[in-house]
């Protein structure tokens, strides 16, 4: 852990509807439509049902991060069965900062047997230097230079000290 106090970046609700109609715009400028936009929880949820009603799509969920298997592992297998049969899925998430979640993702979606042409990838902020790639981002930062911890607006009423506790336990983001 690190000693350096977080730089927490309140991100405004204007702000994020902003990057969802961004995200919308960047899906629909790119010829391609999805059937369903997947939320991934925690933080993908609140973008996927705008971007869902945004798009006038419907919406799923899955959730790795609960480590509770009917919200993820028990719901990867259906995804993946729907991209074989040609349902077009973009999965939505907050950010895709190291990686970790996206790469989880796509490694579980493909263990299954997805159809990658069918599985897009969409996030709020997409940091350049991720391990991971995404389709469509509506903003880039560069984390080597970028420290800011983005508070989005749905965790807002979350303790502030809980907030400062999970950015410390990431030293790598803070430098």
């Amino acid at each position: 852990m690190t000693d350096t106090a977080p730089q927490l970046h309140d991100i405004a609700h204007d702000a994020f509807t902003t990057s969802v109609a961004t995200l919308a715009r960047s899906v629909e400028a790119s010829g391609w439509a999805p059937d369903y936009v997947v939320g991934v929880g925690r933080g993908g949820l609140v973008p996927a049902v705008y971007l869902a009603h945004r798009l006038g799509r419907p919406m799923l969920s899955v959730d790795l991060s609960a480590g509770v298997a009917a919200f993820a592992a028990d719901r990867i297998g259906p995804l993946a069965a729907m991209s074989r049969e040609g349902t077009r899925l973009l999965i939505v998430d907050d950010i895709n900062d190291s990686g970790r979640t996206i790469a989880g993702l796509r490694t579980a979606l493909s263990a299954e047997g997805a159809d990658a042409a069918a599985i897009r990838f969409a996030v709020l902020i997409d940091n350049a230097r991720s391990a991971a790639t995404v389709d469509y981002r509506a903003e880039t930062i560069d984390r080597h230079a970028d420290k800011r911890w983005f508070v989005f607006p749905w965790e807002a009423m979350e303790d502030r000290a809980a907030i400062v506790a999970e950015a410390l336990s990431v030293p790598e983001r803070l430098g």
